[in-house]
């Protein structure tokens, strides 16, 4: 029997498991990482907020395509590195 003292662990549970199934869509995280760059320097040079820049790199958002081509464009790389191949 579920009590309400327990009712926090499964709720808990439940959200960890829906975060695990989120899918990964873009690689902006990793090709920050790999350019040596902070979120922080792509919002500014985007001219966007920090949070905003963090919601991509989390997948929790995701860009416009023509942000995407924005995003591309500053890190000098090519608008298909930033995302998830769909041939798995």
């Amino acid at each position: 029997m579920l009590n309400i003292s327990n009712l926090h662990i499964y709720i808990f549970a439940f959200i960890q498991t829906l975060s695990m199934k989120k899918k990964v869509l873009n690689r902006i995280k990793a090709v920050l990482a790999e350019e040596g760059k902070t979120n922080k320097e792509l919002a500014d040079q985007l001219k966007v907020a920090e949070p905003t820049v963090s919601r991509w790199c989390t997948n929790k958002q995701q860009p416009s395509l023509e942000m995407l081509y924005d995003i591309a464009k500053v890190l000098k790389r090519d608008v298909r590195d930033f995302l998830v191949s769909s041939n798995k």
